[in-house]
């Protein structure tokens, strides 16, 4: 299974999972269908699914166009149906996801919104987070509460460490400085930030990260409690 991580919009990440041995495809997230629909024909691919994390307009702008032009299935969480612009599959917490070749199990992890999902490809140990875990940060709290944020961290933190995690936005610049501002002797931390700031100097996408980076160097994943991690993510509302 091949990722393509391609740039949506001013910051945003989708992602074609591509299934090398039939060209087949699905796109995670599509926030605009132009640079989706670039790669699909460079390549020759045939996107069958749309899946998607969340129902904010940045994760589901592209779905519309894209549904239109390749007759694809549209894949979201039961509880967005009457979100998620076109949906056709609705899925729950901790299904099994499984199509052609493609098998991701569903992680129910609401704290951005009520009804985000992760896809975990479990036999290929990658996880698309969508806005809930970035690189060295967490999503801000809209339509959630930080008790839920906090358990869909944990959540995912009990995955196997070297799982590759696939985040919705390059905000890791704004969150290395919070993470390095508020655990100052952090010795990986401090060296994961030289091989993200090496990357952006590259102009290169810091995702994936890893989830034992996350649990060494991001502040939210190493917060103690619940107490702990609200007054952080407060914090950094007003970094």
């Amino acid at each position: 299974m091949k990722v393509k991580v391609i740039k949506c919009l001013k910051d945003n990440f989708s992602f074609l999972i591509i299934n090398e041995s039939n060209s087949t495809a699905c796109v995670i997230d599509p926030g605009e269908a132009r640079p989706i629909i670039d790669y699909v024909e460079n390549d020759g691919l045939k996107l069958k699914y749309i899946l998607n994390t969340h129902h904010h307009y940045d994760h589901v702008g592209g779905n519309q166009e894209l549904k239109k032009k390749y007759n694809s299935t549209i894949v979201g969480f039961e509880g967005d149906k009457d979100r998620i612009p076109e949906i056709d599959l609705f899925v729950r917490d901790d299904q099994i996801w499984k199509e052609d070749n493609f098998e991701a199990k569903i992680y129910h992890i609401p704290g951005h919104t009520s009804g985000h999902i992760a896809f975990h490809f479990f036999k290929e140990k990658k996880i698309f987070t969508g806005d809930t875990l970035f690189s060295l940060g967490c999503g801000r709290i809209f339509e959630g509460t930080f008790s839920q944020m906090y358990n869909s961290l944990n959540k995912i933190k009990k995955l196997p460490h070297d799982t590759k995690i696939y985040f919705g936005h390059e905000y890791t610049l704004n969150n290395s400085n919070f993470c390095l501002a508020n655990d100052t002797k952090n010795f990986k931390l401090k060296k994961k930030i030289i091989k993200i700031r090496e990357k952006l100097k590259k102009n290169l996408p810091t995702v994936p990260t890893t989830l034992i980076d996350e649990i060494e160097c991001n502040i939210f994943l190493r917060a103690k409690d619940l107490d702990s991690f609200s007054k952080l993510r407060e914090l950094k509302d007003n970094f």
